[in-house]
Parts: structure tokens; C-alpha cells; sequence
């Protein structure tokens, strides 16, 4: 029975051998680990783009309101008993009652019909609760269900809710995230074929020392070890390049978003990748580093046996 320190001592020397076997061919490695970066940057910058969107555009929640207008009889009592009625509701998040006074105040201030008002008799404006649902129900059919159920009280006049433009915006990120799982899922195919097609022409070029490892008892997962560390260090590597691709394009564009973000009154700013983005760009390209060096060992090695 192999020790454990036996083990690892192997599977060092099989790393070290793949490294060095990299290192001795410089530009035919860059070219690969070049080949994968660029694979693995495109789907990692589309992520870019869509958190930074998402962000841009702000919590939905945030930015819908539904507006409930009541009846010009209600009082300002039943009004307060309403506001508490819906703020009962598990999909809101908040109501803030305006009464009547209030909102002719505000219209009075800001709409420059100050003078005209003042020949009212009356007040004409109803009171009315402004109505902020919780993230969770901020999709565009359970807006319509909360415009439903409140639209149904006997004291409300009318209720209003743009969501035309949420259901836009949601339809465009949910064209971009499904955008980036598919060429996402094409371009790790690419860097399987890639890794797999660079392992098997280093299998075929080294065929005469697996014939004679094998002769001596060596078998196929002893055989294939430095080919899948050789795999996984062209994953890595061409993980931590393309991160480093995706970091300097998102520091070359973070003046110019900032800029332009300002002119328009805001305070966004570009974000780059995260850790745990940045982690999970590294251990993919490791992992189908190791998988495409798996497959192509796995089909190409048991073809090749000792000749007597």
C-alpha cells in the first residue's frame, strides 16, 4: 500500500513535470493559455456588463410605486385605517398615506397655479397612499395582482402603475443573462476542445515513452496523471488571464462610465469582478482545464499499448 506521503510526492512530481513542460515551449503555450483567456474573458465580461446594469438601473423595488387614489368622500380617518390595512400586506414593503391638504399644498407650490387655486372652494384632490412592494414582489405580474386587489376596495377612485417600463427592462436582463449562459456554455465547450486537442497532440508525440512506461507496469492512471496537472495549469493560467483581461478593460472604462453617469445625476460607478467571481473564473478554467486533459487522456491512452 502507497503512503500517503508517497502519494503526494507523486502527484508533486507530476505537477512539477507538467510546469516544466510548458515552460519549455513558451510560445506554443501562450498561444493556448491566449486561445482560453480570450474564451473565458468573453462570458466573464458579459457578467460585467449584466451586474452592472442590474445595478445602474437600481432595485426594482425601489423604483416602482403604486399609487392609490381614493374617493373624494373618504375621510382622513378611513384613509389612516387603509394606509394600515395595506401595510398589513406580506408584499409591501411601505405605504405612505398624502392627505388631500398636503397634496394641494405641494400643487400649489410647484405647479404655478398658486392664484387659481385660491378660487377653490374646495379642495379637489382626494388623498391618496403611495404604495412601495417588496423586492421579492416587484415582478411585473404581482404588481398587477397588488393593482388588482386594491383596485377592488370600495373606496378607492382609481389605482395607477407604470410597469410598462419594468417589463422592458426586465425582458432586456433577462435576454442578457440567458445571452450569457449560452455563450457561456459554447465558449467552455471551446476551451474543452482546446485543452482536449492540445493534450492529444502531446499524447501522440510522446507515444514511444508510454509504450515503454506501460511496459513496465505502468498503468493508465499513472500514465495520464502529468496530463491532467498539464490540463489543469492551462485552465488556471488562462483564467488568471483573462481575469486580468476583464480587470484592466473594467479599470479603462471606469472614468468614461463614471463621466458619463454624472452627467445624467448620478453617483454609479463601474464594478469590476469580485472575489468570489474572480474564484469562480479561476476554478472553472481549472476545472475544464482538467476535464478536456480527462477526456482526451481517457480516449487516446487506451489505444496505446506496450508492443512485444
Amino acid at each position: 500500500m502507497i503512503s500517503p506521503s508517497t502519494y503526494a510526492a507523486r502527484h508533486l512530481q507530476a505537477l512539477l513535470g507538467a510546469l516544466g513542460r510548458l515552460l519549455r515551449e513558451p510560445l506554443a503555450t501562450g498561444l493556448t493559455i491566449g486561445v482560453i483567456a480570450l474564451a473565458l474573458a468573453l462570458p466573464a465580461g458579459l457578467w460585467v456588463i449584466v451586474s452592472n446594469a442590474r445595478a445602474a438601473t437600481g432595485d426594482l423595488a425601489d423604483s416602482i410605486d403604486v399609487t392609490v387614489y381614493l374617493k373624494a368622500d373618504v375621510s382622513l380617518e378611513k384613509a389612516r385605517q387603509l394606509q394600515r390595512n395595506a401595510d398589513r400586506r406580506p408584499d409591501v414593503a411601505e405605504v405612505r398615506l398624502v392627505p388631500a391638504e398636503k397634496a394641494l399644498e405641494e400643487f400649489r407650490e410647484y405647479s404655478g397655479f398658486g392664484e387659481a387655486l385660491e378660487a377653490l372652494r374646495a379642495n379637489p384632490l382626494p388623498h391618496v397612499l403611495s404604495i412601495t412592494p417588496r423586492a421579492e414582489a416587484a415582478d411585473p405580474a404581482r404588481i398587477e395582482t397588488l393593482k388588482r386587489h386594491f383596485a377592488a376596495w370600495p373606496e378607492v377612485e382609481l389605482v395607477q402603475v407604470d410597469t410598462e417600463w419594468v417589463q422592458r427592462l426586465g425582458a432586456i436582463l433577462e435576454l442578457l443573462r440567458r445571452a450569457l449562459a449560452l455563450v457561456g456554455g459554447v465558449l467552455a465547450l471551446g476551451v474543452l476542445a482546446i485543452v482536449g486537442n492540445t493534450i492529444r497532440l502531446e499524447i501522440n508525440s510522446r507515444r514511444s515513452e508510454i509504450e515503454v512506461t506501460k511496459l513496465v507496469g505502468g498503468t493508465n492512471a499513472f500514465v495520464r496523471r502529468p496530463f491532467l496537472y498539464e490540463g489543469l495549469l492551462y485552465g488556471l493560467l488562462g483564467g488568471l488571464l483573462a481575469l486580468a483581461i476583464v480587470v484592466a478593460a473594467s479599470a479603462a472604462l471606469a472614468a468614461p462610465v463614471s463621466q458619463l453617469a454624472s452627467l445624467y445625476g448620478s453617483g454609479f460607478s463601474l464594478s469590476g469582478l469580485g472575489l468570489r467571481e474572480a474564484a469562480v473564473l479561476l476554478g472553472g478554467g481549472a476545472a475544464l482545464g482538467w476535464l478536456g486533459a480527462w477526456i482526451a487522456a481517457a480516449r487516446n491512452l487506451s489505444r496505446i499499448e506496450p508492443r512485444a
